[in-house]
């Protein structure tokens, strides 16, 4: 699907004006208290959709037709990469958080190989990973409202983890640009993203974000250092749209919300069972995206099947 995002350029001064009200009526919103955050929890809960054994949650949704959907979407051949290079210094938004990566390279194999043992602590703000259902829990519930005691064990997760998605994830994908929106290459750090705004880019582009589809939110985080992404208000909205998969090029939660830690993490995680791609670089996704004028995408990803784990590291591929 091709929509020109060019017809809109004689419109910006009238789109910027009702992006800036949208903004303003944000701030002016009755502030989400941990109360409601509970209330959600049982409200958006998909426990039991499935059946009482699923461990798969949202990613039911991407049946074989969604599948099919999403293939037909490579026509060009153009593939991009939405991870980041593994690095061993922290990122300058979040310059107190633990190294992610060490690598102890040993040469002089007398086989006349070299290799390397690796270490890497991907949870956090540093690597591109997802995150598996088991990765969060409230109140001493993961999804489908399994205890920590049926969960976890010395060996880690012994349901819900991230070997579940070790067929791979192919489906669609969906960039979210809300600075190319807004005209700005990327947004002040402390932005809430709100469904209405995630609207006004459906309508900028044409697309309609729908059940099984995996969407990304480009915040310009690695322009300008950012914390910005998801109003906690987006949560019921991905619920209503039945969206499979969330993804950013941040954490996903920005602000605070007294008495939660992490709110969107685990409303997603936990009452919807939809896994989140954190600290996704969407920079060359964008600038593709934009060449093409193609805001929708075949998503590849396939996390490494690790038994236990609560994530993995991972490279997902856009093709186009």
């Amino acid at each position: 699907m091709t929509h020109n995002i060019g017809r809109w350029k004689p419109l910006t001064l009238v789109a910027l004006w009702v992006f800036s009200g949208l903004t303003l009526a944000s701030q002016e919103r009755q502030e989400v208290t941990a109360a409601q955050v509970d209330q959600w929890m049982e409200k958006l809960s998909n426990w039991g959709r499935w059946g009482a054994d699923d461990q798969l949650g949202t990613v039911n949704l991407i049946t074989p037709a969604k599948r099919r959907e999403a293939l037909a979407l490579a026509t060009t051949g153009e593939v991009v990469s939405l991870s980041l290079p593994i690095s061993v210094v922290p990122p300058p938004d979040d310059p107190d958080s633990t190294t992610a990566f060490t690598s102890l390279r040993v040469s002089n194999i007398p086989s006349g190989f070299l290799m390397e043992r690796q270490q890497v602590a991907f949870h956090g703000s540093t690597v591109s990973h997802l995150d598996a259902l088991c990765h969060a829990h409230h109140d001493g519930r993961i999804y489908n409202g399994l205890t920590l005691e049926e969960v976890f064990d010395e060996n880690g997760c012994s349901r819900m983890g991230i070997s579940g998605l070790a067929g791979g994830i192919v489906t669609r994908g969906i960039l979210v640009d809300i600075p190319r929106l807004k005209g700005i290459d990327a947004l002040e750090t402390g932005t809430h993203v709100y469904p209405e705004d995630i609207e006004a880019w459906e309508r900028r582009t044409g697309i309609k974000i729908s059940a099984g589809d995996a969407i990304f939110l480009r915040t310009g985080r690695w322009i300008n250092n950012n914390r910005s992404g998801y109003d906690i208000t987006v949560a019921p909205w991905l619920k209503e749209r039945d969206v499979a998969l969330v993804g950013s090029d941040g954490t996903q939660d920005v602000g605070q919300i007294p008495g939660t830690v992490l709110p969107f993490h685990k409303l997603v995680l936990v009452a919807l069972g939809a896994n989140i791609f954190d600290n996704m670089d969407l920079e060359a996704l964008s600038d593709t995206a934009a060449q093409l004028n193609r805001w929708e995408f075949l998503l590849v990803a396939a996390p490494i099947p690790n038994p236990g784990g609560t994530g993995s590291p991972l490279n997902p591929l856009a093709l186009f």
